[in-house]
């Protein structure tokens, strides 16, 4: 069975968040795409705690939960009686050696791949602002014009982003 068929990699990039500076995913939604319970999951990491140190996973602060319920509209998460669990890439990882099933294995490839692309496109990123950085002082004001046309194609604004979708509308 495929990979990407199971879980596509815009799902997993989904469930991916950003908490205390690293790329995470939490338990339940990594619970979720194995297919089994959180608790199920959290029973099997507890079991074997010592392969999932500090930088493998975190447990949320309150204020962390708190923080993510606003940033995605919820007053409650199924009446969660913990504080959830997040894991880094290399924590996921390590879930592998915890969830021995096939579907866990599969699921487990997929999130790998899309930790990769992630960091990837990441990467790419800073690598060519850098190279604007570079040229832009090497050229100055010869270019100016063109360097700040490009960052603006970078990182369209908000206001950017209203005024076409504005003369989209009133030109049809």
């Amino acid at each position: 069975m495929e990979t990407s068929v199971i879980i596509p990699h815009d799902v997993v990039e989904s469930k991916i968040l950003f908490i205390r500076g690293k790329k995470v995913m939490l338990d339940k939604d990594l619970a979720a795409l194995y297919g089994v319970e959180t608790k199920m999951l959290n029973r099997a990491i507890k079991r074997n705690i010592d392969r999932f140190p500090e930088d493998f996973m975190l447990q949320l602060t309150k204020d962390e939960l708190e923080n993510l319920r606003y940033h995605f509209g919820t007053s409650s998460w199924g009446g969660q009686r913990y504080l959830p669990y997040a894991f880094t890439e290399n924590g996921v990882a390590m879930l592998s050696s915890v969830l021995n099933s096939k579907r866990a294995i599969q699921v487990n490839i997929q999130i790998m791949r899309t930790f990769t692309k992630i960091r990837s496109m990441l990467a790419s990123n800073a690598a060519l602002a850098r190279k604007m950085k570079s040229l832009e002082n090497k050229y100055d004001e010869q270019f100016k014009v063109v360097f700040d046309a490009i960052r603006q194609l970078m990182v369209p604004s908000e206001k950017k982003k209203k005024e076409i979708g504005f003369k989209r509308e009133s030109e049809s």
